[in-house]
């Protein structure tokens, strides 16, 4: 590809997701984009990055900025987060939310459903202690076909076994044919929301807990900085953000604070404790 084309390229995805693309990333270009280009009637990336530059297409533009996103997701990934919740946080937030009665998690670039749903899962299992509560768990992504399969929520056997315990897939999942489907009592417990990174969160309300993992790594320094703030802000005082255990706040947020509870567990450094403080 051209050194020009690419640059649109670079500059598009820069300023509609945030998503740094280098020229070492090429591959990734051709496998992802050269489907799209071929559904929309272009010999080549190169044509169809020729056809954006002169005419504005935005059906085409989300298409592409999907298509460039990575959705990789699985139940429970990661496992130590999912057990901080259940041991730790979710004890926490029935004795520091008694008189509320509430409490809400975002899980941000969620991707195709799998730890939203995870969460929907584990507050299940603690049905009897949340008589009586409310508890939301809004999950947002940046793109609108992997909203709409998750909402779905039908997964191949591939996916059910990555990470998911025998014994839930069981109890959570109705075969249909090579395919497994969550039941409806545990995707009701998710509200799914398109949602950009790069746009400001303070809609979406406040939340107890954050999930934004595996996220950053994306971004440069000054949109992982631009992140980092908004997330800050609908962070209540005493709530708790899951950054991917590879990804950190060191140098980029003086707001967020490592808690010792866990690897990528973070709080508002002007709060004394956290719901994830043991």
């Amino acid at each position: 590809m051209a050194s020009g084309y690419f640059d649109y390229l670079r500059d598009l995805l820069k300023e509609r997701t945030g998503l740094v693309v280098t020229p070492d990333k090429m591959y990734l270009v051709e496998t992802r984009l050269m489907p799209v280009a071929r559904r929309v009637g272009y010999m080549s990336i190169e044509d169809m990055l020729i056809a954006l530059q002169k005419r504005h297409d935005e059906k085409l533009i989300v298409e592409v900025t999907e298509a460039m996103n990575t959705h990789e997701s699985l139940f429970f990934r990661d496992q130590d987060p999912f057990d901080l919740f259940e041991k730790v946080i979710l004890p926490k937030l029935l004795e520091s939310r008694a008189s509320q009665k509430r409490f809400r998690i975002w899980c941000a670039a969620c991707s195709s459903g799998q730890e939203p749903y995870s969460l929907s899962m584990l507050l299940d299992q603690h049905a009897a202690k949340l008589t009586g509560w409310r508890t939301e768990i809004i999950a947002t992504d940046i793109s609108h076909s992997v909203l709409d399969r998750a909402r779905e929520g039908l997964y191949s056997q591939f996916e059910v076994q990555r990470g998911l315990p025998v014994q839930l897939m069981i109890k959570y999942f109705s075969q249909e044919g090579e395919y497994w489907r969550l039941k409806p009592d545990i995707r009701k417990k998710v509200t799914f929301r398109h949602f950009n990174l790069l746009d400001d969160p303070k809609g979406l309300g406040k939340f107890d807990l954050i999930f934004c993992r595996n996220v950053l790594i994306y971004f440069d320094v000054d949109t992982k900085k631009k992140v980092l703030r908004s997330v800050r802000d609908v962070l209540r005082d005493d709530g708790v953000l899951f950054l991917g255990s590879a990804e950190s706040t060191m140098g980029l947020s003086e707001d967020l604070w490592p808690v010792e509870a866990g690897r990528g567990v973070y709080k508002h450094t002007k709060s004394p404790t956290s719901i994830a403080d043991q």
